[in-house]
């Protein structure tokens, strides 16, 4: 390296201040554009929201307009780049905020990596202000970080709310200032000259301040930063929508019972979702709690109807990260999140940036969902929030044409009502609802509807404008809220399954079931709390801490889904199998419709049945199967072969029925066979054999030290993992 920066060896070059990064890559290939530090920092970790924050920050691109660039503004979009790695997409946005507005760089980096601040109590009135307003403005870039940033004046660095990453910093005697995110960097230094050796909390902002010549502690940079503008006060302009709902004094309509299995039909419930999911979300306040696997057969490969959302699959954060435990690290994690038109990011901040709707739960209640439909918001006489209904059904039998007709209109309705007309201000949220469903009419899955608006929207530079709100008859578990929420919806209100509970409770399966009597209003309020706590698992699982980051995050992988759905509703998100495209996917609704209203019968159907969690002849196919499995015992209890022979043939034949693997196929060339006396005896090929790296207390004593033995007597290798084995052995 000596031999390529010429310019470090010149003795006459001289600085104050170095920012260094030496690194290989770990989940991108190494490449001289994705070289750091780049402009203004350098970046340790991973930006686990990055395709959120890059939607978004495009999409701002048609409501930003710069004081000190005017007209000009629009050179500088767009700020984020596919080219450009999660480091320098930061480093892009980092540098338009602070060039582009009056932010100087420690305030920038409070508001893109924010410490924790909801509920936070050690947290000054003045800092909660301040990240509670940057929050109406922009969403966290969240993940496990230590980002180090200077501008000349400044140097220093932050690390995100978790402390997902190392970083320690020595003060020498003679006033040498050192941060690295590894220790022992200056090996040669001796403790006896370092003053001040400390390690940088979560969320805390180390900065030098070569103006003052000092180190400014992180609470001194951040009242300073906090009290400059009155943010407090410009909060008022908030609308909360728990309280706006209780001052309307809205209530429910009640429900119509006679009804109920048609619209479940319809929206693709069965028995096994009510009895197995609700009613435990609804009576315990958390999810059900279920065996680890799931043997059912992938979407793409089901001969029952499926859902959208059971074709996402949630991916992994590329680097390790360290586990957020979303119950007792509740205080780093948040569902709160403003929505509705934002406000120009890089004028002069102002009350106007936080007048937006506060949604405290993201699956709203039916008074909610209620008010922010029916009511108009008014503050000093004008409307201040405001929504537009857009029916989201087509005509029964109209094919799948006719659901893509209803997708265009959708949205171009959308982005009418978010933008007005001349002279006329646009609404601030559009509610996707299909309610109207029903005989003629079928409903057009929410995941659908609300991905295909989102990506219109953010296309055409309009979603920072209004908020979506999706008013859903088929979402009901956690997981598809998680997916409505990573593909951009701001609040969901599942009413069928609202409906579902209350008449579980008329007819008394609920007090069965709890052996107590619950109200209605305790019964969603307990299934609202549920969905909430399973949306903070989910987001966990993926280090992300704040719904607001996760929101449009789109940290899933399509399996089995054509790119002709991805690219109309989903843009952007991996899918590498191809699959079922907008006919199969009307072919799905088309099933689902007839179970609601078959064509030949009046009667009212009964709840479908498919078979999803518990194996049921001729529904959904299962890997496991009983006659598999009776074969499975015989063979252990007995050491039958032809049990074992049998259990594997039902098996294989299964598999091609459920997974993937199941449909690859051995390709044979007779032309290329061997003899069976140049192929290695069974006692040398086992010697290769590794079990997987797993720790003990990944799995029990009993199936650690079992698999140790095996690999022992066939002489292959037992691999322990980072966690080691019992120190008894």
């Amino acid at each position: 390296m000596s031999q390529y920066f010429l310019d470090l060896k010149n003795p006459d070059f001289i600085t104050h201040m170095a920012l260094v990064h030496s690194r290989f890559s770990t989940n991108t290939f190494p490449s001289w554009e994705r070289a750091q530090p780049i402009r203004m920092m350098c970046h340790n970790g991973e930006i686990n929201t990055l395709r959120g924050n890059k939607n978004w920050m495009y999409s701002r691109g048609g409501i930003m307009c710069s004081d000190y660039f005017g007209d000009d503004t629009v050179q500088l979009l767009p700020a984020t780049s596919d080219n450009m790695s999660d480091s320098g997409n930061f480093d892009s946005v980092l540098e338009l905020l602070t060039k582009g507005g009056e932010r100087s760089l420690p305030e920038s980096i409070m508001m893109m990596i924010p410490e924790a601040w909801q509920d936070n109590k050690n947290l000054s009135d003045s800092k909660k202000a301040f990240y509670e307003f940057n929050s109406n403005i922009m969403e966290p870039w969240d993940g496990p970080a230590m980002v180090a940033f200077t501008d000349g004046r400044y140097i220093g660095a932050t690390l995100d709310r978790n402390g997902l990453r190392p970083s320690r910093y020595y003060v020498t005697k003679d006033d040498h200032v050192m941060l690295s995110s590894e220790i022992g960097v200056c090996p040669e230094l001796p403790d006896s000259e370092v003053k001040i050796k400390h390690r940088l909390e979560p969320g805390k902002m180390f900065l030098v301040d070569f103006d003052t010549a000092r180190i400014i502690p992180d609470d001194e940079i951040k009242e300073q930063i906090a009290s400059q503008r009155p943010y407090a006060e410009w909060l008022e302009s908030s609308i909360d929508l728990e309280k706006w709902t209780k001052d309307a004094g809205t209530k429910r309509n009640k429900f119509d019972f006679t009804t109920t299995n048609r619209r479940l039909n319809m929206f693709g419930y069965s028995s096994e979702t009510m009895e197995m999911l609700l009613l435990p979300m609804s009576v315990g306040g958390k999810e059900a709690l279920g065996s680890m696997g799931n043997d059912a057969a992938l979407a793409v490969l089901s001969t029952q109807p499926r859902a959208p959302s059971d074709y996402f699959k949630q991916l992994f954060a590329q680097v390790t990260n360290p586990p957020i435990d979303p119950i007792r690290e509740e205080l780093v994690m948040s569902l709160v999140c403003p929505v509705g038109p934002e406000g120009n990011m890089l004028s002069d901040p102002g009350p106007e940036h936080c007048s937006r709707l506060i949604v405290r739960q993201p699956v709203m209640t039916l008074e909610e969902m209620r008010t922010v439909k029916n009511q108009v918001y008014q503050k000093d006489g004008k409307d201040a929030f405001s929504t537009a209904v857009i029916d989201c059904t087509f005509p029964a039998g109209s094919g799948a044409q006719g659901m893509l007709e209803a997708l265009d209109r959708i949205c171009d309705e959308a982005s009418s009502a978010v933008q007005g007309d001349l002279g006329v201000h646009g609404v601030q949220g559009v509610i996707l609802s299909d309610r109207l469903a029903g005989p003629d009419r079928v409903p057009i899955p929410s995941l659908i509807s609300v991905g295909a608006v989102h990506q219109h929207l953010l296309s055409t530079k309009q979603r920072p404008k209004g908020a979506i709100f999706a008013e859903s008859g088929d979402a009901r578990e956690v997981h598809d809220f998680a997916t409505l929420f990573g593909f951009g919806c701001d609040g969901v209100c599942p009413y069928v399954a609202y409906e579902a509970l209350c008449k579980m409770n008329e007819e008394g399966l609920v007090e069965a079931k709890a052996k107590q009597p619950f109200s209605d209003h305790d019964l969603i309020q307990a299934y609202r709390n549920s969905a909430s706590k399973g949306l903070l698992k989910v987001m966990s699982k993926m280090g992300i801490s704040t719904l607001q980051s996760y929101k449009g995050a789109q940290v899933f992988e399509a399996v089995g889904l054509s790119e002709e759905i991805v690219d109309r509703c989903f843009t952007g998100t991996t899918t590498r199998i191809q699959g079922t495209d907008f006919d199969a996917l009307y072919t799905d609704l088309e099933r689902f419709h007839e179970a609601a209203y078959p064509t030949n019968d009046n009667e009212m159907p009964l709840v479908q049945n498919y078979g999803q969690f518990h194996f049921r002849d001729g529904m959904e196919a299962h890997l496991n199967t009983p006659e598999s499995m009776v074969n499975l015992q015989i063979a252990s209890r007995t050491n039958s072969r032809e049990a074992y022979k049998q259990f594997a043939k039902i098996t294989n034949a299964q598999t091609q029925k459920v997974a993937l693997r199941g449909q690859l196929k051995f390709k044979t060339t007779p032309s290329m066979k061997i003899p069976i006396e140049e192929v290695e005896p069974v006692e040398n090929i086992v010697k290769r054999f590794v079990t997987g790296a797993m720790s003990l207390g990944s799995i029990s004593q009993e199936a650690h030290e079992t698999l140790a033995v095996a690999m022992n007597s066939i002489g292959g290798r037992s691999n322990t993992g980072e966690g080691g084995e019992d120190p008894k052995r």
